[in-house]
C-alpha cells in the first residue's frame, strides 16, 4: 500500500525552482518512498550500503561523475558521506541542472551545519514528518481508524503499509534508531543510562521541560540532559514547543514544552500495550495533547512552512496549550482537550488568555469527540480534522 503524501505537490515545485531539493525527517518517514514516487526515471543510491559509501568517501568527485547521464539522482541519508555537500556545490554552480538531485536525511543537525556552509540559495529544504491523521483516513482501509488505534500505534507508514506488528515493530525501530544511530552520533557509552533517558523524555511528552529535574531523575549531569536533549531534538524524535512571551511581562513561564513527534513510539517506551488501555490511561490527556501538537507541525511543514507554533502559560497558571501565530503577528488561540464530550470549562483558558492579552481572534478547542460545534466563545474541531484550523 502507497499512501498519498500532502507534501508531494511542494516536492515538485521545488525541483522546478532549485538544483537540489532536500527531504529531512525521521528514519520510516515515506522519504525515500515519496523521492522515489516523484522522480521515478531518477537514478537511486544510499550511503547507507558500505560500497556505495565506501566509493563515495574514496573520490566525490568520480562519485558524482559517473552520474553524469542519468536524469537526475537520488542520494539517501546523504548525511553519513558528510563530505560531498562541498563537492555539490560547484557542481550545481557548473551545471545549474533544476531539481537533479534529491536528497534525503535523517539527521537534521548534520544536513543544517553542512548546508548553512555551502549550499545556501541552492537547494530546498523540505521536512517529512509521518502520515497526517488526513493522509491516514485518505486510504479505504484505514478511513475509520479510531482515536485509540492511532495514539497506539503511531503514524509510521510502513506500519500500516505493510501491516507489521506493532510491538515488533517499534521494538527494532527502538533498537536500531533511537539507540543505535543516535547514540552512535554522540558515542554515549552508558546504554541503560540512555535508554532510561528516553523513556524519561516519553513520560514528559506534552510537559514543561526542566532540565535538573530529568538529569536528577537519571543520575545524569544538567548539561548532559541538554545535550542528548539537542540529538533528540535533531534526529525528529521529539520537538519543543517554546513559549510565547512577546507582548507580556515577567509573569510569562520561559521553559519549552517537550513533545514526541509520534504517540506510538510514546507507548511503545512506556510498555503501553493496547489501545483500549488508553480509554483509562493517566497518559491519555498528554498522549492526546502531543497527537495534535505533532499533527500542526506535520501541516505546516508540507506547505513548506516554518511552524508558527507556541504555547502560553503564567506563573499564575494560566495557559493555552497552543499559539499559531499569524503574518500579521495575530495569535490563534487554541485548547487541546481529550474529552469527548464538549463543556464550557474547555473554553475557560482561552477566556482568560483573552482577557490577559488582550486578543480577541476566534478561538479554538481540538478534542477527541467526532462533530463540528459553534459555541459563544469559539468554534470546537473534532480530532480528525484539525487542518481545518491551518485552512481558516
Amino acid at each position: 500500500m502507497i499512501f498519498r503524501r500532502d507534501i508531494a505537490m511542494l516536492v515538485k515545485k521545488a525541483a522546478k525552482q532549485y538544483s537540489i531539493v532536500s527531504i529531512m525527517g525521521p528514519r520510516q518517514s515515506g522519504k525515500t518512498t515519496i523521492a522515489k514516487q516523484t522522480f521515478p526515471t531518477y537514478t537511486y543510491v544510499t550511503m547507507e550500503d558500505l560500497d556505495t559509501r565506501a566509493i563515495a568517501l574514496e573520490d566525490p568527485r568520480k562519485f558524482f561523475a559517473t552520474y553524469d547521464n542519468a536524469e537526475g539522482l537520488i542520494i539517501d541519508e546523504i548525511q553519513e558521506v558528510p563530505a560531498l555537500f562541498s563537492y555539490l556545490q560547484g557542481i550545481v554552480d557548473a551545471s545549474n541542472r533544476k531539481g537533479f538531485y534529491i536528497i534525503t536525511g535523517s539527521q537534521n543537525f548534520l544536513l543544517h551545519e553542512k548546508i548553512t556552509q555551502t549550499l545556501a540559495g541552492r537547494i530546498a529544504l523540505l521536512t517529512l514528518l509521518p502520515l497526517t491523521i488526513a493522509e491516514l483516513h485518505e486510504s479505504a482501509e484505514y478511513a475509520t481508524r479510531g482515536l485509540e488505534d492511532i495514539l497506539h500505534t503511531g503514524l509510521y507508514p510502513r506500519i500500516y503499509a505493510e501491516h507489521m506488528d506493532v510491538d515488533f515493530w517499534f521494538a527494532n525501530y527502538i533498537a536500531t534508531y533511537v539507540e543505535r544511530d543516535v547514540r552512535q552520533i554522540i558515542k554515549i557509552g552508558d546504554v541503560n543510562a540512555f535508554q532510561k533517558f528516553i523513556k524519561l523524555c516519553a513520560a514528559r511528552t506534552g510537559s514543561l521541560l526542566n532540565y535538573a529535574d530529568l538529569a536528577r531523575d537519571c543520575d545524569i549531569s544538567p548539561n548532559t540532559a541538554k545535550a542528548w536533549i539537542s540529538i533528540l531534538e535533531a534526529s525528529y524524535i521529539i520537538t519543543l514547543l517554546q513559549p510565547y512571551h512577546e507582548n507580556f511581562n515577567k509573569r510569562v513561564i520561559k521553559s519549552p514544552k517537550l513533545y514526541f513527534y509520534d504517540t506510538g513510539l510514546v507507548c511503545a517506551l512506556l510498555g503501553i500495550k493496547t489501545p483500549q488501555d488508553l480509554f483509562v490511561h493517566p497518559m491519555r490527556g498528554q498522549l492526546f495533547e502531543t497527537l495534535i501538537i505533532s499533527e500542526l507541525y506535520k501541516l505546516f511543514f508540507n506547505v513548506g512552512k516554518r511552524p508558527p507554533l507556541y504555547f502560553w502559560r503564567d506563573v499564575q497558571g494560566h495557559e493555552v496549550d497552543c499559539l499559531i501565530e499569524s503574518s500579521y503577528k495575530e495569535l490563534i488561540p487554541i485548547e487541546i482537550k481529550s474529552g469527548m464530550t464538549i463543556n464550557s470549562d474547555f473554553f475557560k483558558g482561552i477566556v482568560q488568555w483573552q482577557e490577559i492579552a488582550n486578543q480577541k481572534l476566534p478561538p479554538f478547542v481540538i478534542y477527541a469527540g467526532k462533530n463540528k460545534m459553534l459555541k459563544s466563545h469559539g468554534t470546537a474541531i473534532p480530532w480528525q480534522d484539525v487542518r481545518e484550523i491551518i485552512s481558516t
